[in-house]
């Protein structure tokens, strides 16, 4: 008879439905290593990464995840909550430290890793949640692909979700003017974040319009190159976050599509998806405290609701981030 230690995680047994998540009691609780620590977690939040991973959406998922079924069942990435061990080469933190990161596995009441670090301190465990992915994903847009400068001109085309929040605000915090493209529902949000200029894309056609932009971060994946062509200054530089909205081919025909034309303009196309730093979630947590940026939450599920979460991201409902508390 097993006596290692058990928590409750989302269990992923293969690809399809949301509907097939399972919410599991005789999970065991990860090993902490060497250079890691055991993080309680107390909130996590989605991502569309969470949905794509169900689905298998684009099928490319697979090819990473695992072809039949995923290689690792457990799903979520982003966490916040109390270190509960550390491992011996770990110095920087200790037991009961209030932390946030990202890994692998993080709808669960335990999560093990590398990548955490304190919390923002005038932060719940859920507004800390919220911030991991979407907030390394806007600051890596912004910083390391987009190299915005004090007074550019910048475009967020969905500014409204999770990621988009954040790239309007730390766009703010260094500098830029800043045009949000978002629905009805969210212009006076963005307008409270710091917006200089609001595009109701249900009204206005953004690349119609005279103003010219040093760059684009397309978040909602339905701003098309040659479109956003027109409204790109010379050298300007177009960032595709993540896999868009789309689904199956028309995600990877985006993707390729920026693919080639960085290599025929001369206006940059950049597509990447986030990397895990602690440096830069460090980065945040400086910009949270001193009050720069501050997550927006949607909304907030129980862990037993997963699959109203995941689903409510999907279909692109969300302002800001969905939470779920553990």
């Amino acid at each position: 008879m097993s006596h290692e230690p058990k928590m409750r995680a989302i269990s992923q047994p293969g690809y399809g439905a949301l509907e097939i998540l399972q919410l599991r009691d005789d999970v065991d609780v990860p090993a902490v290593a060497d250079d890691a620590v055991l993080v309680r977690v107390k909130a996590s939040s989605v991502n569309a990464g969470d949905w794509r991973a169900v689905r298998a959406d684009p099928f490319v998922v697979r090819l990473g995840n695992g072809m039949r079924r995923p290689k690792s069942p457990l799903l979520g990435v982003d966490a916040a909550g109390i270190v509960e061990d550390v491992g011996p080469e770990v110095t920087r933190l200790r037991i009961g430290d209030e932390v946030y990161g990202m890994r692998n596995g993080a709808f669960a009441e335990y999560v093990s890793g590398r990548t955490f670090v304190p919390k923002p301190a005038g932060l719940s465990f859920e507004q800390a949640a919220a911030v991991p992915v979407a907030g390394l994903t806007a600051l890596q847009a912004l910083r390391d692909h987009g190299t915005v400068q004090p007074g550019q001109m910048v475009l967020v085309n969905g500014a409204g979700g999770g990621v988009g929040t954040f790239v309007v605000q730390i766009a703010k915090a260094m500098g830029a003017e800043v045009t949000a493209v978002s629905r009805t529902a969210n212009l006076e949000l963005l307008t409270s974040l710091g917006a200089d200029h609001i595009v109701d894309y249900t009204v206005e056609d953004v690349t119609k319009a005279s103003r010219r932009y040093d760059l684009i971060v397309d978040i909602g994946g339905n701003l098309s190159f040659s479109a956003g062509r027109r409204i790109l200054t010379d050298g300007g530089t177009f960032v595709l976050v993540g896999a868009g909205l789309g689904s199956g081919l028309s995600v990877l025909s985006h993707i390729a599509s920026a693919w080639v034309r960085s290599r025929l303009l001369k206006q940059k196309v950049i597509f990447f998806i986030a990397k895990p730093s602690n440096e830069d979630l460090l980065t945040l947590k400086e910009m949270i405290d001193s009050g720069e940026v501050s997550p927006v939450i949607d909304r907030v599920y129980p862990l037993s609701e997963i699959v109203a979460a995941l689903s409510h991201l999907e279909e692109k409902r969300a302002r800001g981030k969905v939470v779920v508390s553990i």
